[in-house]
C-alpha cells in the first residue's frame, strides 16, 4: 500500500513542490497520476522510491515509513517497487535476457532463480522469442516492454510507470497500456504517471489529479481534468 498523509516537500531554494498531499493507493489497485508540468508528479515518484524524504507529513510504502527509514533498509524497500521510465534506460551492449537478468544479479539472486524467473517474465511481456537481441534491434514498443520486464523481474508488489508511452505512437501506446493492465490483473499495484488524455479516458481507472502541489481531484471512471500550461 502507498499512503501519503499531509505531505509537504520543500527544496533548498524555498520552492514548495508539495503542499499537503494526502492519498492512499491500496494493494492491487491501478491509478493514474496526472497534472501539468511542475505540478509535483516527479516529487511524488521520488518520495515513493525513497530518493527524497518529505519535509513534513508521512509517507508509507509497502510497510515502510519513508520519513524515518534507515539507510540500510532502503534497498529492501526498493525491491518492492519497480520503476518503468519513459526513456527505457536499457543497457545497449547487453541482450534482452541480460538486461532483465542484470537487476536480479545486482541484488545477489542465485543463477538458478534467474534462469527460472527471466524467461517467465520475458514471455509475459511478449519478448520470449527475442532473448538474444540487443536493445538497438528492438522497436520502441519492444524496448518499453523490456523496460517493463526489468521492473517486474524481482517480483515487486508495486510498479511505478513514469510516462511509459511518452516516446511511442498511439497504437503502441495502447499496447503498452494494455500490458500494464494485464500485469495489474495479476495482482501488482500500478501507478501510471502520464500526460496522455486519450489513454486515461479509454481505460476508466482511478485518476489522481495534482496541480501546484495539491491533489485537486481523485476519482474513478476516467475523470480527467486539469488546466494544462
Amino acid at each position: 500500500m502507498i499512503e501519503f498523509s499531509n505531505v509537504t516537500k520543500s527544496y533548498s531554494v524555498g520552492n514548495k513542490a508539495l503542499n499537503g498531499v494526502s492519498m492512499q493507493i491500496e494493494d492491487g489497485e491501478f491509478a493514474f497520476l496526472v497534472g501539468p508540468s511542475g505540478s509535483g508528479k516527479s516529487t511524488i515518484i521520488k518520495l515513493i522510491t525513497g530518493e527524497l524524504h518529505p519535509t513534513s507529513g508521512t509517507v508509507h510504502v509497502n510497510g515502510y515509513s519513508l520519513e524515518r527509514i534507515r539507510k540500510r533498509e532502503l534497498p529492501y524497500m526498493r525491491r518492492t517497487v519497480g520503476v518503468v521510465f519513459q526513456d527505457f534506460r536499457l543497457i545497449d551492449n547487453k541482450t534482452v535476457y541480460e538486461n532483465a537478468a542484470f537487476v536480479m544479479r545486482a541484488i545477489g539472486t542465485r543463477e538458478k532463480e534467474i534462469k527460472e524467473r527471466v524467461p517467465y517474465v520475458l514471455e509475459l511481456v511478449g519478448l520470449g522469442n527475442k532473448t538474444k537481441r540487443l536493445p538497438g534491434e528492438l522497436s520502441g514498443g519492444e524496448q518499453q516492454r523490456l523496460a517493463i520486464a526489468r521492473a517486474l523481474v524481482n517480483n515487486p508488489s508495486t510498479i511505478i510507470a513514469d510516462e511509459p508511452t511518452g516516446n511511442l505512437d498511439p497504437a503502441m501506446s495502447l499496447e503498452i497500456m494494455s500490458l500494464l493492465i494485464e500485469i495489474n490483473n495479476l495482482g501488482t499495484t500500478l501507478l501510471v504517471v502520464t500526460h496522455e488524455h486519450d489513454l486515461v479516458e479509454r481505460f476508466h481507472k482511478r485518476v489522481i489529479v495534482i496541480n501546484e502541489g495539491l491533489v485537486t481531484s481523485d476519482g474513478m471512471d476516467g475523470y480527467y481534468h486539469y488546466e494544462a500550461e
